[in-house]
């Protein structure tokens, strides 16, 4: 009995034990962004775009480019409640588990997921006003995540009042978020409230905080002093909630403008930029190289691509010659060669981008602009969320050669 009750002992210290290590968590280590053994890690994978925070050039629209404009179309062409319910189908299907098992079994070790703050609010958003539905579809991705071993990056692509100015912050054209304080707060607390969440998940790897900041149309050097200082205030409401994981800051401009930012302000930062349609030698990253070694922090190029392959392969190489780590823009696009993944255009959705195309100014308009079939429209919608599945898209291998990936 006394052997029994010594075995019974030993076995609940050893579960006590098990149960009570601490996680670990992806970490920065001077220059480096490091994995859990303390190595390091260098990020390579792809940006979700497109699926919660949708965006016109992916839908083949010229004009209409925010999710607010392309919400408003389809009202128009099929009204709200089929709309509400092709959200729903939509959110539900253009990303699922076997786009997250594809990733990693081509060799990426991480993704960046855009998202709109609105999706953890009660404002309305894609045909829904519930709070709740961001965490739904978080920690649905998170749980394919954890079973991939994906690493995940966090990233709000669309602030409240709008952090850029143009049709991706899904805003009203101006950066208000800087000059508005009701603003910064919902910021802060919809980041800590996300952080909250997910502050003991360490397939969470970080926090981007605000996607390409302040375009280049306005007054930058009235607007630009505010970044920091946000930047700040969001960190500072994480921190109360959650010291593990890492906080990505965005230069201004695009992601593109460093001289913004002062000494670094917090232990596991890591500075992010974005980089286009630029040369790929090395001197268009060089003013980040040398941010980096002036303050010894890791850099990362969160959002590339969008270009021919021999382009994306000698900019990935580059950027890894620089030991700088990236996620390449976008994963899944229709009817398209530089993305991951590419899915057909349904038959009929022609229809769909001529409507967007015509004057519609007024309900005059809208309703001289309007199909005659709304039936073929609604049809041809549902066909793309069809066409867009893991099941009916299709691998583009020259694209993913080019990565250096399988």
């Amino acid at each position: 009995m006394k052997k029994f009750t010594a075995f019974v002992c030993l076995m609940g210290l050893i579960y006590t034990s098990a149960i009570s290590q601490p996680k670990k968590f992806i970490s920065v280590k001077g220059k480096e962004i490091v994995d859990i053994n303390n190595k390091p890690f260098l990020i390579k994978g792809t940006n979700l775009g497109n699926w919660l925070i949708p965006e016109g050039y992916m839908f083949k629209f010229k004009d209409i480019s925010s999710p607010k404009l392309i919400n408003e179309a389809f009202n128009e062409l099929i009204g709200p409640e089929e709309t509400k319910a092709f959200w729903t189908k939509y959110l539900d299907n253009y990303i699922t588990e076997g786009d997250i098992h594809y990733l990693k079994s081509i060799g990426c070790n991480s993704i960046r997921v855009p998202f709109n703050y609105r999706l953890f609010t009660n404002e309305t958003y894609l045909g829904t006003t519930d709070a709740n539905r961001g965490f739904r579809i978080l920690d649905r991705l998170i749980g394919w995540c954890k079973k991939e071993n994906l690493y995940v990056i966090l990233d709000m692509h669309a602030a409240p009042g709008g952090q850029t100015g143009d049709n991706i912050d899904d805003g009203d054209g101006y950066p208000f978020l800087f000059t508005s304080a009701a603003s910064r707060k919902l910021t802060v607390d919809i980041w800590t409230k996300i952080a909250a969440r997910y502050y003991n998940e360490p397939i969470v790897l970080g926090y981007d905080l605000l996607n390409e900041p302040i375009a280049h149309y306005f007054n930058t050097a009235e607007i630009n002093p505010y970044l920091e200082p946000v930047y700040k205030e969001i960190v500072a409401g994480i921190r109360t909630v959650d010291k593990n994981h890492l906080v990505f800051l965005g230069g201004a401009q695009w992601d593109s403008n460093f001289k913004v930012f002062g000494k670094p302000f917090d232990s596991k930062a890591v500075y992010t930029f974005h980089k286009y349609w630029t040369a790929s030698t090395q001197d268009v990253i060089q003013d980040y190289l040398d941010f980096r070694d002036k303050y010894n922090v890791p850099v990362y190029c969160g959002e590339t691509g969008e270009n021919k392959n021999d382009w994306d392969e000698a900019f990935r190489k580059m950027l890894e010659k620089n030991n700088v780590g990236w996620h390449f823009w976008p994963y899944k696009k229709m009817d398209a060669e530089s993305s991951f993944m590419t899915f057909n255009k349904p038959d009929g959705y022609d229809t769909i981008v001529e409507y967007t195309e015509k004057k519609r100014e007024s309900f005059e308009d809208i309703r001289k602009a309007a199909p005659a079939d709304r039936a073929a429209i609604k049809k041809a919608l549902y066909d793309m969320i069809e066409n867009s599945k893991f099941a009916n898209a299709r691998p583009n291998k020259a694209y993913s050669d080019a990565l250096g990936l399988k």
